[in-house]
Order: structure tokens, then C-alpha cells, then sequence
């Protein structure tokens, strides 16, 4: 498995701001998205394409175009769904998918509530958004179910991620192509299996508590 920390002085000044108890709602969507397109720049380094002819007003030239199965967004809901627009201005051909999956807070294991994606992701690359990779339950099971359905190569974008997390997706990860990608990497989980220092619940920062 691969893991990328973003290392940029602007992953880290938006981080920062999210970071912060008193940023408003607004701010923090806005933020959201900002630092996702800047993640997904690092995710999609290798994403598959294929050589293109074209004109140019000068001369004929090669270029590259993304290669089919087109490349497949999979946003876990719902905190997910606040990086889905900043994955997608900087991949708008892709298509899109949804997994339902929430962590119950008793037993921390993972729950698949709802789901839509094609019935086969045969040859598909998958990009899959979470913003917390806290125990890491729910990103693995996930990743398992894309891999289930016939994927061949998923990325996991984070925003904040913990050692124990990052544990996890190598344990189901396994020997196949998973790449994870994470603005921070923070120190860890509390007693109640949140992030330290973190940023609070990502879904009512988003979204509120409804």
C-alpha cells in the first residue's frame, strides 16, 4: 500500500483554519472542497490515460485523454459528500457512486446503510472519499466492498488520518493496489475513538447536527 501525506504550505494553512473551533459552517465547507481539489491532484498522479492525436492551430500533436472504464468517485456519506465537488472540478468526466456507511458508536464496527454503484467495477480505478480516517473500520469496509465488485486499483482520500487508521487500511489492503492519501497525519485516538487533535465531527461541521 501506498501512502501520501500532502506536504504543501497551503494543505496546511486551510487545515489549520478547519481546524479551529469558531470557523463557521460556511467557511469550513468552502474549506472542505479547497483541500480536497488540492488532494486530488496528488491522488490522481497516476490515473490511467490514453494517447490522444489532435491539431492544434499549429501542427498535429499527441496528448492524452482519461482511459474507459472512466475513473469512478465513490463519496462515503455523508461527510463525504462535502469533497465530492472539489473531486470532481478537477476530474468533472468522472463518474460518480455513493456508499452509505456510518460507525457505531458503541461498538465502533461499521454499518452499510445504502449503496449505489454499478453491479461490476471491472477495470475501474476508485477514488474513495472519507475526510476522517479515525479506527478505520468504515474505510476498510469500503475499500473491501469496491474490491468486491470487481475494482482493481482504489485511492482513499483523507483529510486527517491516525496511526491506527492507516493500520487498518494496510491490513485489508493487503497486497493489492490501494493508495491513501492525507493532508495530516495526527497523533491518534482518545478514549472515544476520536481523532487528537483533529477537528471535530467532519459530517456536523458540514452539514450540522440534524
Amino acid at each position: 500500500m501506498r501512502i501520501i501525506v500532502a506536504d504543501h504550505p497551503l494543505v496546511s494553512h486551510k487545515l489549520t483554519v478547519l481546524r479551529q473551533e469558531q470557523t463557521p459552517q460556511p467557511t469550513f465547507r468552502l474549506l472542505i472542497e479547497e483541500l480536497m481539489t488540492l488532494l486530488a491532484y496528488e491522488a490522481t498522479r497516476d490515473v490511467r490515460v490514453d494517447p490522444m492525436e489532435i491539431q492544434t492551430p499549429v501542427a498535429q500533436t499527441t496528448g492524452v485523454r482519461l482511459s474507459e472504464p472512466l475513473p469512478l468517485i465513490v463519496p462515503i456519506l455523508r461527510a463525504g459528500l462535502g469533497m465530492l465537488e472539489g473531486m470532481v472540478k478537477l476530474v468533472p468526466t468522472a463518474e460518480v457512486g455513493f456508499l452509505g456507511m456510518a460507525r457505531d458508536e458503541e461498538t465502533l464496527e461499521p454499518v452499510t446503510y445504502a449503496e449505489r454503484l454499478p453491479d461490476s467495477l471491472e477495470g475501474r480505478q476508485c477514488f474513495v472519499l472519507d475526510p476522517m480516517l479515525a479506527t478505520g473500520g468504515s474505510l476498510a469496509a469500503a475499500i473491501e466492498f469496491l474490491f468486491d465488485r470487481g475494482a482493481d486499483d482504489v485511492t482513499a482520500i483523507c483529510v486527517l488520518g491516525t496511526p491506527e487508521g492507516v493500520e487498518k487500511i494496510k491490513e485489508v489492503a493487503g497486497d493489492r493496489n490501494v493508495t491513501l492519501v492525507l493532508a495530516s497525519l495526527d497523533e491518534g485516538l482518545d478514549e472515544n475513538a476520536f481523532i487528537v487533535p483533529g477537528l471535530g465531527d467532519a459530517g456536523d461541521r458540514l452539514y450540522g447536527t440534524a
